[in-house]
């Protein structure tokens, strides 16, 4: 398996483009360019009363960057719904790299010191590009994103990339755009500062 250049990868985010493989043995990793692009508006996100009361209730105990590596693996896992998965160990490589560069994030949850579900995802600019997301408990993941979603208001982000659009992100206020509303939307992210 070839290495992934963890600068190629930024440089491609930068482009509108982001890499994935077949399956999680696959040796190679394609470089993927939607026509419609998967995004949440930082003010669009749609919580339901049932998560709120989740989120307040303590339940979780969200943590940031301290597990990434642990949140990387989980998210790299086959699941009950998803027996394939696109990340392979050249995409976790480069990923670790960005993480100890500044540029990956984990948003974790946890129960009882026990990982319980969260998210990683790129930070480049005002844009974060959101790309996977894990839970081994009901809402542990929802609950990472709630948490996703204010820190990166918070911080000045302006784009919330989720690549594709699928039901459960749909749910949650996702929607699909154009590739070329996609690229403007990027490049005026990609100008501004924002603090994870």
């Amino acid at each position: 398996m070839s290495r992934l250049d963890p600068e190629l990868v930024l440089r491609a985010y930068a482009l509108g483009v982001f890499p994935m493989a077949e399956t999680r043995d696959d040796r190679d990793v394609h470089w993927i360019e939607p026509h419609r692009r998967g995004i949440i508006p930082l003010e669009g996100l749609h919580v339901s009363h049932r998560l709120a009361r989740t989120v307040r209730s303590g339940r979780f105990e969200v943590r940031v960057d301290t597990a990434c590596a642990a949140v990387l693996a989980a998210c790299a896992e086959p699941t009950a719904t998803r027996r394939e998965t696109w990340i392979n160990d050249a995409i976790i490589d480069a990923y670790t790299e960005l993480h100890h560069a500044g540029f990956v994030h984990s948003v974790e949850t946890w129960r009882e010191d026990w990982l319980v579900g969260g998210l990683y995802g790129v930070a480049l600019g005002a844009a974060f590009f959101g790309e996977s997301m894990f839970s081994r408990e009901a809402d542990a993941s929802k609950v990472a994103l709630v948490h996703l979603v204010e820190r990166l208001r918070r911080g000045g982000f302006v784009l919330l990339d989720t690549q594709f659009v699928t039901d459960h992100l749909r749910r949650l206020g996702a929607v699909e755009v154009p590739r070329d509303r996609y690229l403007r939307l990027l490049a005026e992210a990609l100008d501004k500062r924002a603090t994870f």
